[in-house]
């Protein structure tokens, strides 16, 4: 397989694995994934809200959570490992499945967009950002977006700082797209800079009369032991 073709396919294999796992931890808080290749075989963090619930009663869950890894999606020796999300406010997929439940138990757009953006400021993130797409009060689809503090849409800091999450809400008049983006405050902006006050001078007492006939009285010596030395 040309090296074109295996970068391809580890990528489709990680978004399938990705969208399975969104599926069936739903209900514990799903907050993203990491994959990594290691000796033994390929290691799959799994952050979630609730850790209990993706390991599930004495392990069963996790177990055939490692079976369909390994059967279904060809991850070669899957070993999972659950870590809890710290803050649930700063992760961007968790934040974005509470809005989508809330948009599909009949909340308003509006106030649900505002409510989560809210949140996450107040837990003191450098900025949100929150885009609804699809069907929001009619049969024409419509965009709306919520945005409050800093966020980066171009560059390296979108790869590399600013957290995202997408969900699907699924409505009668159809389904609404909702993507978060949320720059944890943490984070080191590239623009970022700090004023340093310069350094005080500090100014010398004067001296007295006694240390000034010191100070002559030793530059004279010096003077006449030069002059002495030539």
């Amino acid at each position: 397989m040309a090296i074109e073709r295996k970068f391809v396919a580890e990528g489709v294999r990680r978004v399938r694995v990705e969208r399975y796992l969104t599926k069936e931890l739903k209900r514990a808080g799903f907050g993203g994934m990491d994959i990594q290749r290691t000796p033994l075989g390929t290691q799959v963090t799994i952050f979630a809200e609730k850790p209990g619930i993706v390991i599930g009663k004495g392990g069963k869950l996790v177990r055939q959570l490692t079976i369909d890894l390994a059967t279904k999606y060809d991850v070669e020796s899957p070993q999972i490992e659950v870590q809890q999300v710290p803050n649930p406010a700063y992760n961007a997929q968790i934040m974005a499945e509470r809005l989508a439940n809330a948009i599909e138990r009949g909340w308003y757009f509006r106030k649900a967009g505002s409510s989560i953006m809210r949140r996450v400021m107040e837990s003191g993130a450098l900025g949100c950002e929150v885009v609804l797409a699809g069907k929001l009060t009619g049969a024409r689809a419509r965009t709306q977006k919520f945005v409050q503090g800093y966020i980066k849409h171009s560059g390296e800091p979108v790869n590399t700082i600013v957290e995202k999450g997408y969900a699907v809400a699924i409505k009668k008049l159809g389904t609404i797209g909702v993507q978060v983006r949320i720059i944890p405050p943490d984070a080191r902006l590239p623009d970022h800079f700090e004023m340093i006050a310069p350094p005080k001078k500090v100014k010398k007492a004067p001296l007295t009369v006694t240390e000034a006939v010191e100070s002559l009285d030793e530059d004279i010596a010096e003077y006449a032991e030069e002059e002495f030395q030539e």
